[in-house]
Order: C-alpha cells, then sequence, then structure tokens
C-alpha cells in the first residue's frame, strides 16, 4: 500500500499521534480462517505457508511496525489466536516523526 501524499499539513500534526501496535499471533490455536487478513486495514498479515500442531496454515506478520493497534484482528478471530498489543512511543521516535511531517 503506498503513503499517501498530502496536498497540504493539518494544522494540528504536530499534536496527533497515530496509534501503533504490535500483532502478535497464537499460532496452535489458529485454524487458518484468513479472516484477520482479510480485515486488517494496513495489510499486516500475510498466510504463512508452514503449519502449525493441528494442521493449519495460519498468520505471519510481514509489515512489521505498521500495525495501528485498531484490534480489528482480535475482534474477528473466532478462536482468539490474533490480538495487537498498544506500543509505547518514545520521545525521540515521536520527535523523528514530527520531521518526516
Amino acid at each position: 500500500m503506498a503513503t499517501m501524499k498530502l496536498w497540504r499539513t493539518p494544522l494540528d500534526a504536530d499534536k496527533i499521534q497515530r496509534p501503533q501496535g504490535t500483532v502478535r499471533i497464537i499460532i496452535e490455536r489458529c485454524k487458518g480462517c484468513s479472516y484477520c487478513i482479510d480485515y486488517c486495514p494496513k495489510d499486516v498479515l500475510v498466510m504463512s505457508e508452514k503449519f502449525n500442531k493441528k494442521g493449519y496454515h495460519y498468520p505471519d506478520i510481514i509489515k512489521e511496525g505498521l500495525c495501528v493497534n485498531c484490534g480489528l484482528c482480535a475482534n474477528i478471530c473466532p478462536e482468539f489466536a490474533v490480538f495487537s498489543v498498544e506500543e509505547k512511543i518514545t520521545e525521540e521516535e515521536l520527535n523523528k516523526k514530527k520531521v518526516e511531517i
């Protein structure tokens, strides 16, 4: 997914912080339904070619650091095998992101 260029910077861009998260997968619970992959707004997950002990393919994380901690993966997973954890952003990382804007 390409990053969208803004034609102008929002007035409160320096005050708003985009939430970040890390996706966690409990591999042995997964039954390979791929709901988490289909509904992830940032396309962080992809179906793995490996199998778990039950014989199902499970999701893999391909875009580390792009998770926005929306929780859709956790809400849609019927087996409670996928969830996201909020990451705390340090002051240094926050300043680096301000420079990028």
